[in-house]
């Protein structure tokens, strides 16, 4: 097998494991189960991305060009995600009582 393979694959795998203990330790009262497993696999194409991006393997920059778009698409979606989170949090928080109301 070719070294660069089995090095790659060695990463997804280590990344897979990781993204999976991370989901476990989020509580489901802060991120829904769903939104947690989409940013673990975000996670997970953001590192393949970043190895495709600066890869010197590619005979030609579409390579390049499509890891970098990878990356952008799987930052935008992990980002998205913890905004989206950070939304949910505020809904659950007391308001303060505005001047004149009774609180």
């Amino acid at each position: 097998m070719n070294e660069f393979f089995v090095s790659g694959l060695m990463v997804f795998m280590l990344s897979t494991f990781v993204g999976l203990d991370v989901i476990k330790k989020v509580s489901p009262l802060l991120h829904t189960p769903l939104m947690s497993l989409t940013n673990a696999i975000s996670a997970i194409c953001i590192i393949g991305a970043i190895l495709v991006a600066g890869s010197a393997h590619h005979p030609s920059k579409i390579g390049t060009i499509l890891g970098a778009i990878a990356v952008f698409c799987s930052m935008t979606n992990i980002v998205s995600g913890f905004l989206i989170t950070d939304r949910m949090l505020k809904m659950f928080k007391k308001r303060k009582a505005v001047e004149g109301e009774k609180a």
